[in-house]
């Protein structure tokens, strides 16, 4: 499985849309990219996945650099403090790198 990476943490404005990025360059060709989301102590829940064409759902999208090298998740309004996962996997998530993405407190 290729290994993911991510920023420690992000912030972002509530309502306002947050790109996620994440580094997978030892991906292989089969390998395909998913994301999850995961609120405080609660279980982790599919958000979407792609192979190599941008992907796009009620929740996100999923641009895919052509290389296949990198990805960014975007959230089209974001509206609570979770941790975003990014994993590379041929069947099921493998290798995981997390983000936080916090909103600013008010």
């Amino acid at each position: 499985d290729a290994k993911t990476t991510q920023p420690t943490s992000m912030d972002c404005a509530e309502g306002r849309a947050a790109n996620l990025p994440c580094n997978h360059s030892t991906i292989s060709g089969n390998e395909y990219i998913h994301w999850y989301r995961q609120s405080y102590s609660q279980e982790p829940q599919y958000v979407i996945h792609g192979l190599k064409n941008n992907e796009t759902n009620e929740m996100a999208s999923l641009i895919i650099a052509e290389d296949r090298k990198s990805s960014i998740l975007i959230l089209p309004h974001a509206t609570d403090t979770a941790v975003y996962f990014c994993a590379a996997s041929d069947t099921v998530p493998g290798s995981a790198g997390g983000a936080e993405h916090k909103l600013p407190e008010t």
